[in-house]
């Protein structure tokens, strides 16, 4: 699964998931308030702190559907094939 700084990170764009609620592989990331502003946003964030460059071909909203898809996205993005944080 992903590390305790991706889920953080996801956390704090998803202004309609509570604390409490669990964030799994599946949870859809728009239905909890990730917008077309908050993708770049956190796409930024992501790429900053995992130091990796999202490609054109990752930059669709199939990506950012839900936390499991984002995550192997992100680790496939980075020579090892997991995030480095």
């Amino acid at each position: 699964m992903w590390d305790a700084t991706f889920e953080e990170t996801l956390r704090s764009f998803l202004p309609f998931l509570s604390a409490d609620e669990a964030l799994t592989a599946e949870t859809p990331l728009r239905e909890y308030g990730l917008d077309s502003l908050a993708i770049v946003e956190l796409l930024a964030t992501l790429e900053q702190h995992y130091n990796v460059r999202f490609e054109d071909d990752a930059l669709n909203l199939e990506t950012f559907e839900n936390p499991g898809r984002l995550w192997t996205t992100l680790s496939d993005l980075s020579p090892e094939g997991t995030p480095v944080s």
